[in-house]
């Protein structure tokens, strides 16, 4: 077509090629590049030549599966868990941990620049976790009918598709989830189409079954350092908590403010907000149970703004447009924005610095789970003068 600079290659599904890997993009998959047209293929590192076989053609890219390891990567290793590739819970066991944090911290620079034009310097060193196997405190494992064998697999979703891959134990899980594990093959379901939640409750928290808790204990206590570090940096007062939960950072930012609110759509997680405050003997605040979008409002107006830190730990979807804006109106001193979801992370930060309502001073990646995508950031805002302003 006029205009295109590179003509897609003819590639078809089942074609086998020979490519090198130049990257490794968000989800964990590599990226080889032939005329710029790009094709991705899980399972492999930076820096191999692998041969592999296409499985998927679209206009803009393609995707490939490993056939053949060409040229090892030197930052390969063997997975410890006997189901990696399989399994769709973990991504990168085959590559060393400390060039998992690389990749990390580059995807999330890169991802910054692009969405909102951030320079690295804002983006810190990914911060490592002290265990990176045996970690999970909380899984759901599935049970699904399996024709052939004529039995129940009970594990976790496949990761090239919906099915579930029959496992006995979890490499990146706790070693007392796993004895739940075994309990459940002990035990199985009924029938498929089932699925446990199975968790480890926090030392000294009330955690209702389906409430959210943060699912590594091994760097939870990084994470409260680092928020409690911006928290004092800023000076604020009052502290809002948007999606508190049970209470976690409100409880444990308490003694920096004079007085904190949290707001809670899970009625369960509030009750237990409450008790878990209880149990603290913190009584400089309270907790509202309620959507965000009615509440925050009014709660936003009984605080002087210039001495408020707003704390945002929304779901992987990110917070609501009406909720950003409302922000962006009242201009708290300080938002901290907790999420496990970069992306989704970068877009919500680039509508709250649009137009210097406020200034991205600094975003902390934390590894909170290893041999994963995934990874956890604390985002600080501060909010700018508007007589420096345009």
């Amino acid at each position: 077509m006029p205009g295109e600079l590179t003509q897609r290659p003819a590639v078809r599904v089942g074609d086998r090629l020979v490519v090198r890997v130049d990257d490794i993009a968000f989800g964990g998959e590599g990226v080889a590049r032939l005329n710029e047209f790009v094709i991705f293929t899980p399972f492999v590192a930076l820096g191999e030549e692998v041969e592999i076989e296409i499985t998927e053609v679209k206009k803009r890219f393609a995707r490939g599966r490993l056939a053949r390891i060409i040229k090892r990567s030197p930052q390969r290793v063997e997975p410890l868990c006997p189901y990696f590739g399989d399994c769709g819970g973990c991504q990168y066991q085959h590559i060393s941990y400390p060039a998992q944090l690389e990749i990390k911290q580059k995807q999330i620079a890169d991802l910054f620049q692009r969405v909102g034009g951030v320079s690295c310097e804002v983006i810190a060193p990914v911060v490592p976790c002290p265990q990176p196997y045996g970690y999970r405190n909380r899984v759901m494992i599935r049970s699904q009918w399996d024709k052939l064998k004529q039995g129940l697999n009970i594990g976790f979703i496949r990761a090239d598709n919906r099915l579930v891959v029959d496992i006995e134990e979890c490499k990146i899980a706790e070693p007392a989830i796993n004895e739940q594990i075994r309990q459940v093959r002990a035990h199985p379901p009924p029938k498929g189409g089932i699925k446990t939640v199975l968790r480890i409750s926090p030392e000294g928290w009330e955690v209702p079954a389906h409430s959210f808790f943060q699912n590594n204990f091994f760097l939870l206590p990084r994470l409260v350092e680092t928020v409690r570090d911006r928290v004092s940096q800023s000076g604020a007062r009052f502290l809002i908590d948007v999606y508190c939960g049970v209470g976690f950072f409100s409880l444990e930012l308490a003694d920096l403010v004079e007085w904190f609110v949290g707001i809670e759509l899970d009625a369960h997680a509030v009750r237990a907000a409450r008790k878990n405050a209880a149990h603290r003997s913190r009584r400089n605040g309270e907790f509202i149970m309620g959507a965000t979008e009615e509440f925050l409002p009014n709660i936003l107006a009984r605080f002087p703004p210039e001495n408020s830190v707003i704390l945002l730990d929304p779901p992987r979807t990110g917070c609501p447009a009406g909720s950003l804006e409302l922000l962006r109106q009242t201009r708290p001193r300080q938002v901290i924005y907790i999420s496990c979801h970069p992306a989704t992370l970068a877009r919500d930060l680039n509508v709250l610095c649009s137009g210097d309502v406020f200034e991205l001073t600094r975003v902390i990646p934390l590894d909170m789970f290893p041999q994963t995508q995934h990874v956890e950031c604390v985002a600080d805002l501060r909010r700018q003068d508007p007589l420096c302003r345009g």
